[in-house]
């Protein structure tokens, strides 16, 4: 039997854990009510993820929960904002109880891992699709952005890139084992929530790598009037992924495979002896991997001594530099 819009909810989509700041008013009513501490400002972002758009349609709902709230916790790490609250607007062509079930597993045991209280939302029929605001609290008068590259600051990235991308690849051939970390780094990112807070007072810029580290840094250096001079051999890369390059003679692929949700930040000279930033690249949280420079534009500097210059990137209106399912589809069936 179809399930009722609000009966929906209630049995699936109700929160029962403790949360760090508790609306004043939840769901059930036409507005939520926050109530946002004195000394702080509110961080908002809004993702949608669209079936064979952003996921593919055969995605296991567990991970597709996971994926949804991570990837717009990934817009609040880039702020260096806390996780405060969350609301989620989601289409579906049926209400099947065992997909809901898995996908609010999935949704939900993120949030509390955060302790991010769902304060509403609103469920329609149609094509499958999810729309997710997040909202987080900062001190006030601070914020990661992505204007204030300065020139001379140094590049750096959290983990490894390529990763995703490669799992993105890995799926479309049926590939579902999650002991793959490529394919783990793809269905079940984790956002950098802990490290967007403690580069907060540190940073001068900051964005998460959605569509690919070329096309989010050029972000940086566009609202920063700066550019940037990339040194390949010191992009941090597995063996899957240089494995992959290898084989395929895509050197540049790393820089537009997108899906990484890592954190791409610029950070001032004078922090880089700073004792917790030495510490974070000893055990490969992070890397640097350039240079902020006066010329506009990005520059890769490739080991045989030449310079690429190089923007790409996934974009939804563009098909020219999408790097989209299709495109990866396309590509794969022709390999």
């Amino acid at each position: 039997m179809a399930l009722s819009e609000f009966t929906l909810i209630n049995q699936y989509f109700n929160t029962q854990f403790d949360v760090n700041w508790p609306a004043g008013l939840g769901i059930g009513d036409d507005c939520a009510l926050l109530n946002i501490p004195n000394n702080m400002q509110l961080a908002v972002s809004v993702d949608t993820l669209v079936e064979g758009v952003h996921f593919l349609s055969n995605s296991n709902p567990l991970l597709l929960g996971h994926k949804a709230l991570a990837v717009s916790l990934s817009d609040l790490a880039a702020m260096g904002a806390k996780p405060a609250w969350v609301t989620l607007a989601i289409t579906l062509p049926n209400s099947d109880g065992a997909w809901l079930s898995s996908f609010s597993k999935g949704f939900l045991s993120l949030a509390k891992q955060y302790s991010m209280q769902l304060i509403g939302g609103d469920t329609t029929r149609g094509g499958l699709a999810i729309s997710v605001t997040v909202m987080g609290l900062l001190p006030k008068g601070q914020s990661l952005k992505r204007s204030g590259a300065k020139v001379g600051d140094d590049i750096y990235v959290s983990g490894t890139i390529g990763n995703a991308g490669l799992g993105l690849i890995k799926a479309q051939k049926g590939i579902d084992d999650m002991s793959d970390d490529d394919l783990a780094q793809y269905l079940q990112p984790m956002p950098k929530i802990n490290l967007g807070e403690q580069i907060l007072s540190r940073a001068t810029a900051c964005i998460d790598i959605s569509d690919g580290l070329s096309a989010d840094l050029n972000h940086i250096l566009t609202a920063s009037g700066v550019g940037a001079v990339i040194e390949h051999n010191k992009l941090p890369m597995t063996e899957t992924v240089k494995g992959y390059i290898a084989k395929h003679r895509r050197q540049l692929w790393p820089y537009s495979s997108g899906d990484d949700y890592q954190l791409c930040f610029t950070l001032p000279r004078e922090k880089r002896s700073d004792e917790d930033m030495l510490r974070w690249q000893q055990s490969g949280v992070i890397s640097r991997i350039g240079v902020i420079d006066v010329a506009e534009g990005l520059r890769i500097a490739m080991p045989d001594g030449s310079a690429v210059t190089h923007n790409q990137g996934y974009q939804h209106f563009n098909e020219a530099v999408s790097n989209s399912m299709s495109v990866e589809l396309t590509d794969n069936n022709g390999e």
